[in-house]
């Protein structure tokens, strides 16, 4: 569902909460699936992570906070790496991408995936390889692809005929020969939001393949022969749960494989299916494990390649929020309840409005996104109401958690701790009404550390030349 136009809060009055939103009987209760695999409720009622105690994290480094689980990402790259032991796993830096991000997966053995000049600087700054970097993106600039080149950046994905031209002059003159791989539209829409699905073909990235671009790409490619082209690229969308959209989008693509292999008698050598797996946002939400994954892929690329008669293909995947997404969970402080009647024998609703919001989190008001929350720095014996965290922002559809059951004592000052926040929350932040963007705190074996500060009022200020 589309969210509406002027907010999600008009999108759907009257709701009582979604079908699959049920009475807690333990309002305190976690739902291990949803929230870091280091974080519990203490003695007295509070979370803690990683042996830490969240009041004493938004005492030190105050709220909104975003909180990372380190060894939790640590342990999801390391799973993901196990499950792929022949394959090139790529963390997807767009779901969230700093300094000490890049060391953590880079020491963990991943290679890394960028799509912007910032994201390729941020990598390089951090000291990746860059021959384990690649490099994505529809609209790459000269500029942009003159820093690949030269950084010696092990593949760049290409994305469009304007791009071959850039970076084939690029290359005569520098006299070097970029890996490249091409990416292709192949006309599958995933189970997904409409705005985030990226492979059917009315959208802006790839090489069309049902008219017949990405096999005249690939032909120019080869036929100039100053690109390497090592295969083919594919991704069809986000928070994907059903394999079927993976095994009909590899089908098309090794039919272009063995097109490809007939006009030129070249066998490209990669695949890359893309990466797009959902984690759980909320108990309706049931991903796969990096295991069934990898199994389920595995089988499809085999069965593909067994029925056009190609060699297997060395495969890539380009996992991001399922990194990093259930590692990292928002912290807020309360500031207001608002009970509100609903205008039926459903009751009312209370509006719990939080230090931070859509500037934090745009994902809700964006993609009509789930979440869940908890109230973090106590537990409560009160009986669970039906709530929706808010934001503090000049904006009816300024919502973090459309729908979720607190408990009636909620009050000013409490702490709210939203899980599943660390993909695309932080890297599509803004400082809407002004708002400095939070902090991510990094918390391991009982210490803390600040990876990304707090923005400022300074900050905010820093910019204007008045």
């Amino acid at each position: 569902m589309r969210a509406h136009e002027a907010g999600a809060l008009h999108g759907d009055i009257g709701n009582r909460g979604p079908g699959w939103l049920r009475t807690p009987t333990d309002v305190n209760a976690l739902v291990p699936a949803l929230w870091p695999r280091h974080v519990a409720r203490g003695p007295a009622g509070a979370l803690t992570v990683a042996g830490l105690d969240v009041r004493d994290l938004a005492a030190e480094f105050g709220t909104a906070a975003y909180v990372l689980d380190e060894d939790d990402l640590r342990e999801r790259c390391r799973e993901f790496r196990a499950a792929f032991p022949d394959a090139d796993v790529y963390y997807a830096g767009k779901a969230f991408l700093c300094r000490a991000v890049v060391r953590m997966i880079a020491e963990e053995g991943m290679f890394l995936d960028v799509c912007t000049g910032g994201e390729l600087a941020t990598a390089l700054s951090a000291g990746m390889d860059p021959a384990r970097i690649g490099f994505h993106g529809n609209n790459k600039s000269v500029a942009e692809l003159t820093r690949a080149v030269d950084a010696g950046v092990g593949r760049i994905i290409v994305d469009s005929s304007t791009e071959i031209d850039r970076l084939t002059a690029l290359a005569r003159e520098r006299g070097v020969r970029p890996r490249v791989l091409l990416r292709v539209t192949v006309g599958v829409e995933a189970h997904t939001h409409e705005f985030i699905a990226t492979a059917h073909e009315d959208q802006k990235f790839g090489f069309s393949l049902a008219g017949g671009d990405a096999a005249a790409a690939a032909f120019r490619i080869l036929d100039e022969d100053v690109l390497e082209l090592r295969g083919l690229h594919s991704h069809i969308g986000s928070q994907i749960f059903d394999a079927s959209g993976f095994e009909v989008s590899a089908r098309r693509v090794l039919a272009l494989q063995a097109q490809i292999r007939d006009a030129r008698g070249v066998e490209l050598p990669e695949l890359d299916l893309g990466g797009g797996f959902g984690i759980a946002y909320t108990t309706q939400d049931d991903p796969a494990s990096p295991h069934d994954l990898a199994k389920r892929l595995r089988k499809i690329v085999d069965g593909e390649c067994a029925a056009e008669n190609l060699a297997v293909p060395h495969l890539s995947v380009e996992p991001g929020r399922a990194v990093v997404g259930p590692a990292v969970f928002t912290l807020y402080e309360v500031g207001t309840v608002k009970c509100v009647a609903l205008g039926d024998a459903a009751g009312g609703r209370a509006y719990v409005s939080v230090d931070g919001g859509m500037s934090d989190n745009i994902r809700t008001a964006l993609y009509d996104a789930s979440y869940s929350a908890t109230v973090a720095n106590r537990a409560s014996a009160a009986t669970p109401m039906l709530a929706r965290v808010v934001g503090k922002h000049c904006e009816s559809g300024d919502i973090v958690v459309k729908d979720e059951f607190l408990p009636a004592d909620v009050q000013p000052g409490d702490l709210v701790a939203v899980p599943g926040t660390g993909a695309y929350c932080r890297s599509m932040a803004s400082n809407y009404n002004h708002v400095p963007r939070p902090p991510v705190i990094a918390v391991r074996d009982g210490q803390a550390r600040v990876i990304v500060r707090r923005e400022t009022e300074d900050d905010l200020l820093a910019l204007d030349v008045e």
